[in-house]
């Protein structure tokens, strides 16, 4: 059965005689080391040494599949995320179908879809810094002015040579090349990019069109209730992803244009890159939002100045707290119930594993396999080790 697996009911023990190896009558084939070793291994201390090659041998397993997925991340990670992205508009391409559409059809408008949005965003976000960056070189220097006469009301001291220096070295990085030549030398990285958005998208098409016929084949080997716990486990899984994917979108386009109106009022450049970076990071939690608040007051600080970049700094947390307190309870329900420290050690261990895309992905995956053993026994029953056991009263 395994780990997770049902348990048949034993019979009660009967004394102490009957559980006892040591008063166990010997029997004809069992030879005096083997009454040895049953003694050797039922004791307490062979029980937890049973237990912990068990847990080494799970810890290995898992251990190697991580290497091999960090090894292979130009695949892995494409179809964790064509999984994640078909769990949130499988909903569309199911309401296509009971219009009438062939399934074909209605996979191609939602994928079609998809890519038209994201290209949208890309096509804004390109047109916006190219359109805006000779303007930004010139409030990035007028900033530095303002910041210097500003500092030198401060009670401790910094010379006009230090100001001039980071003055000058912004200056030469604003109007030199390092951008271009950064985007040369990740050329590598580029296409690694472009070649796994392909994959994604091919993997995303074949999930939304045959999703549900690639579940049962894996499914073959599996009878009863083993069968019905795979359903389970399943429709679970698929639900909590696409829930929290959709959830956080609203919760992120709501501060994306909360906080893009309070920059376009403050008067900050770049307001549309900066939006969409505030719609990004918001898919990570507990960091996202401040890393995104920091990022905004710092381009307010070097182009406009430190009083609108406090104003800004007041607006991200205005709305990152009406948007904690208010908006994710209603919109996010009770998708995501991991505790903020699980939630941290998911985001931990997802970020030094595959870096800013593991940081997204692995809140999502912890919070489907937290779902996936709450109904492993049954719909409203956890695995065995997930039960409670007594009455908790903290």
């Amino acid at each position: 059965m395994g780990l997770f697996g049902r348990r048949t009911p034993r019979p009660a023990r009967q004394s102490a005689e009957a559980t006892s190896v040591e008063t166990r009558p010997p029997t004809d084939h069992e030879s005096p080391a083997d009454r040895e070793a049953s003694r050797l291994w039922s004791d307490g201390f062979g029980r937890v040494g049973t237990r912990s090659l068990q847990v080494l041998a799970v810890v290995a397993v898992i251990t190697v599949f991580g290497f091999v997925g960090t090894r292979l991340t130009l695949v892995v990670i494409p179809v964790l995320i064509a999984l994640v992205l078909s769990a949130a508009i499988s909903p569309l391409v199911t309401f296509l179908r009971r219009r009438g559409l062939p399934s074909l059809l209605a996979t191609w408008i939602s994928l079609l879809t998809l890519v038209a949005l994201l290209s949208a965003i890309v096509w804004l976000v390109v047109r916006a810094v190219v359109n805006q960056w000779d303007e930004l070189q010139d409030q990035a220097l007028e900033g530095f002015d303002s910041l210097q006469d500003y500092v030198q009301d401060l009670p401790f001291d910094i010379t006009d040579e230090q100001i001039n220096s980071v003055r000058e070295s912004a200056l030469n990085f604003l109007q030199s090349d390092a951008v271009g030549s950064g985007a040369v030398a990740g050329v590598s990285q580029t296409a690694d990019f472009v070649a796994g958005f392909f994959i994604m998208i091919v993997v995303l098409f074949f999930f939304l069109k045959d999703g549900p016929a690639m579940w049962e084949f894996l499914l073959r080997p599996f009878e009863g209730h083993r069968y019905e716990r795979g359903q389970r486990v399943g429709t679970a899984t698929i639900r909590t992803l696409g829930g929290y994917v959709r959830g956080t979108a609203i919760v992120a386009v709501v501060d994306a244009v909360a906080i893009g109106i309070g920059l376009a009022i403050v008067g900050v450049p770049l307001v549309i890159p900066l939006s969409v970076l505030v719609f990004l990071l918001a898919f990570i939690p507990l960091v996202g939002a401040t890393v995104a608040g920091i990022l905004a007051a710092l381009v307010t600080l070097v182009a406009v100045g430190p009083v609108e970049a406090l104003i800004v700094v007041a607006i991200v947390v205005v709305v990152n707290q009406l948007e904690g307190d208010f908006l994710q309870p209603i919109v996010m329900g009770r998708t995501l119930r991991l505790h903020p420290l699980v939630i941290l050690f998911a985001l931990t261990a997802g970020t030094v594993l595959v870096g800013i895309t593991g940081a997204i992905l692995a809140v999502p995956i912890a919070a489907s396999i937290w779902r996936a053993i709450q109904v492993w026994d049954g719909p409203d029953l956890p695995a065995r080790f997930a039960r409670q056991k007594r009455s908790e009263t903290v």
